[in-house]
């Protein structure tokens, strides 16, 4: 029985993983289209969905989708380091390469949140200074200077770097609150199997040295 399901949950497993898949994709797609104007997508009849869509679009832009696709892979990885952790089985490759790859994301997402502020930064500056000079600065006066600021990005710019930094430090909580302890007390178990195998070792030759030091003590003198 055991044999015949195991193939059964890899194929479960599996079909539910490309469902899952395109659904995000689905998602993806769909952001992407409304952020290019292609497609117009409205949900009035849930308001605070449709804030935070419009404070999305204001805000962060398309740099909502690498955010969203590291919150995805950071929870994948999160979850095999929990599996692997209950898994008396599990290798220390396996843990070690999960936890590692935990940590990649969310230094991921604090990277998004970094990259994109220089993104930012640098389509405000080109949008609102780039093609000005003393003089017509002058004449359209700082308010107009700071609209087309705004309009270039500088709300990008800032938006993203509360995004990455907040969510990178929650990330770290989460992982910590959720996978913290197991963590620590597995390293701490290995350390400690692995001091024990190197007392077994020391212990092994200290036996040795002690049998050979009687043998040699229990031979008789060489006589001349």
């Amino acid at each position: 029985m055991e044999t015949k399901s195991y193939p059964a949950n890899r194929f479960s497993g599996g079909f539910i993983t490309g469902a899952i898949g395109a659904l995000f994709l689905g998602i993806v797609l769909l952001y992407v289209l409304n952020m290019s104007e292609v497609l117009a997508i409205s949900v009035l009849d849930v308001p605070t969905v449709q804030r935070v869509l419009s404070w999305a679009y204001e805000n962060l832009r398309l740099s909502v989708l690498p955010f969203f696709l590291t919150l995805v892979f950071y929870s994948g990885a999160l979850w095999r380091l929990k599996h692997y952790l209950r898994d008396q089985g599990a290798s220390v490759e396996k843990i070690a390469q999960a936890d590692h790859l935990v940590d990649i994301w969310i230094n991921l997402f604090f990277g998004i949140g970094v990259i994109w502020t220089a993104i930012g930064m640098r389509g405000a500056l080109l949008e609102g200074l780039g093609d000005l000079n003393a003089q017509s600065a002058a004449k359209l006066g700082a308010f107009s200077i700071l609209q087309r600021l705004v309009d270039g990005g500088i709300l990008l710019a800032l938006s993203t770097t509360i995004v990455g930094a907040v969510g990178g430090y929650l990330l770290r909580l989460v992982k910590s609150l959720a996978v913290g302890t197991q963590v620590i007390a597995y390293y701490n178990r290995l350390a400690e199997q692995q001091a024990q195998a190197v007392n077994a070792v020391l212990k092994s030759i200290d036996e040795q040295l002690n049998q050979l030091v009687s043998h040699v003590e229990k031979q008789p003198p060489e006589q001349h």
